[in-house]
């Protein structure tokens, strides 16, 4: 895998948080151009996608309000540090599962 010298890296990584159709983006171009950075970032934006759609779901089950306010809040906060870090250049994971999501989905790479 190269490094993000060329940006591209860079540029598959922020395109990965903007909505699933940029995560598809996000991974199809990183097949071609294959960087530890963009790998990093399409694994951390899948896992805020997986968490918000079992979440969802969740509070669809429950269909609790402030639950869904809650919800909304900390994945709005997940992508906003995801997306900063991302444009940043930095590999920081976003909080409490950022980690798990390297593990769960270290076949994207």
């Amino acid at each position: 895998m190269s490094e993000t010298s060329s940006g591209d890296g860079k540029t598959i990584a922020i395109i990965s948080y903007v909505t699933l159709i940029g995560w598809i983006i996000a991974l199809l171009m990183h097949n071609n151009d294959k960087t530890d950075f963009g790998a990093f970032h399409i694994r951390q934006s899948l896992g805020i996608i997986c968490v918000a759609v079992a979440l969802g779901i969740l509070n669809a089950v429950v269909g609790i309000a402030i639950l869904a306010w809650i919800i909304q809040i900390a994945l709005l906060v997940f992508w906003i540090l995801g997306i900063l870090s991302a444009i940043q250049g930095e590999k920081k994971p976003v909080p409490l599962l950022g980690e798990q999501f390297q593990q769960w989905f270290k076949g994207i790479g």
